[in-house]
């Protein structure tokens, strides 16, 4: 049987970003699809039955696809230099945790089955959760297959690329009515298990998120020949309004603003920029709270437009309201893994929007740095095994069956 963090290591050259460090794995580029094979590979080894969604949603089944699943599984894709764990650590530990079933003589009474969803980050397209988000129609699929990378590549060409068939694409009902329960396993983003001195943990709830895209439009020109009081220079304004997202979520309690994204066109170094498109990132423990935030500085982008003789735009790419995770399920996981902490996140996944459609739960892995979505993401070992341990608990009593002469206390690795 190999170990959650043997898995890792085995896709460790697949995505490496020599130019930002860490990963760079995006839905259905080269990196990605790798992994996707690397997957299908190590599921069939597995004696799963694997499929590819109409939504570009891999699935591995252990036995016959059916009703009252029990599936659990992640992503494989990344941010922009990214680090390991994110998304791929769920990915290996639901195959680890099968492992450590089959090897104590587990035989599920109900399907069980692990699952890759695609574009969880929006790292491509821009929306993250993508593959969650269109097998359970919470995007307009046509919206979803015009979505653009910034190349210029449509969501549509890369499905048809990869020999699918995106006008398939869209709400699946007999794929949601088949999952009973959805487990995800991810390492923690924040430091609350690190605090609590715990190996695993319960998610309760993820904050109410979204994205927005603000396009503040000037007047390009020479950076030596234009005085500056002739200026319509969109890189003032957008400036201005990365301060005030600082500002404006330091006001709200428990609220995060920030500007990741920042493209200048035409980006050279003596020209007075054209227009700047920026993202912001908002989230909050109240919908009304992120929705207020995002009101309040779409304001001030028009005010500080405005005074630099710019023009605003402003759209939503992506909202989710604030997830809370079945309760029922939340605290039947938490007593069966010996009182396990039960924590908040700030980041989102696809288990969050499922959440709103089937039973979902989380668990989260320690991260001895408390840093993720760079390289110095991170989880020993031991910790990587006790989640996998964990998993395999949950998968064991949620499947409803159990192994012959093995109680779900004494589930441990030889």
């Amino acid at each position: 049987m190999a170990t959650a963090s043997e898995l890792l290591s085995a896709i460790d050259d697949l995505g490496a970003d020599r130019t930002r460090g860490g990963f760079s794995r995006h839905v259905l580029d080269r990196a990605e699809q790798e992994l996707r094979e690397w997957f299908t590979e190590q599921a069939r080894l597995r004696g799963l039955q694997v499929t590819t969604d109409a939504n570009a949603n891999l699935w591995a089944w252990w036995g016959e696809p059916g009703p009252d699943a029990v599936v659990t599984g992640s992503h494989l894709d990344s941010v922009p230099g990214g680090g390991a764990f994110d998304g791929p650590l769920g990915v290996v530990s639901a195959l680890a945790a099968l492992d450590l079933l089959r090897a104590r003589g587990f035989t599920p009474r109900r399907p069980l089955a692990v699952v890759v969803f695609a574009e969880e980050e929006g790292g491509r397209f821009g929306v993250p959760c993508l593959g969650s988000r269109l097998l359970t129609g919470t995007i307009d699929p046509d919206r979803a297959r015009a979505l653009r990378d910034p190349d210029g590549v449509s969501f549509a060409e890369a499905m048809r690329s990869a020999g699918m068939e995106p006008e398939r694409a869209g709400r699946d009902d007999a794929a949601l009515e088949r999952i009973g329960r959805f487990v995800e396993l991810h390492v923690e983003q924040g430091r609350g298990l690190i605090d609590l001195q715990r190996p695993v943990g319960v998610a309760s709830s993820i904050l109410s998120h979204g994205r927005w895209r603000f396009r503040i439009t000037g007047q390009g020109n020479h950076a030596g020949a234009t005085p500056m009081g002739d200026r319509r220079d969109p890189m003032l304004p957008s400036s201005r309004l990365v301060l005030a997202a600082r500002d404006a979520a330091r006001d709200v309690d428990g609220a995060r603003a920030t500007v990741g994204r920042l493209v200048p066109n035409p980006g050279g170094t003596n020209v007075v920029a054209s227009s700047v498109d920026m993202w912001l990132d908002a989230r909050s423990p109240a919908d009304a709270a992120t929705r207020g935030l995002v009101a309040e500085l779409s304001g001030l982008a028009e005010k500080y437009a405005a005074e630099e003789g710019c023009r605003v735009e402003i759209s939503e790419e992506s909202y989710a309201d604030t997830a809370h995770f079945d309760a029922g399920l939340r605290e039947e996981l938490a007593t069966l893994l010996g009182d396990a902490p039960v924590l908040p996140t700030g980041a989102g996944h696809d288990a969050g929007i499922l959440a709103a459609h089937t039973p979902a739960a989380m668990l989260f892995v320690r991260n001895p740095t408390g840093v993720s979505h760079a390289p110095q993401e991170h989880a020993e070992p031991e910790d990587c095994e006790a989640g996998v341990t964990a998993l395999a608990r949950t998968l064991e009593h949620l499947a409803g069956g159990r192994p012959p002469e093995h109680s779900a206390t004494s589930l441990q690795r030889e």
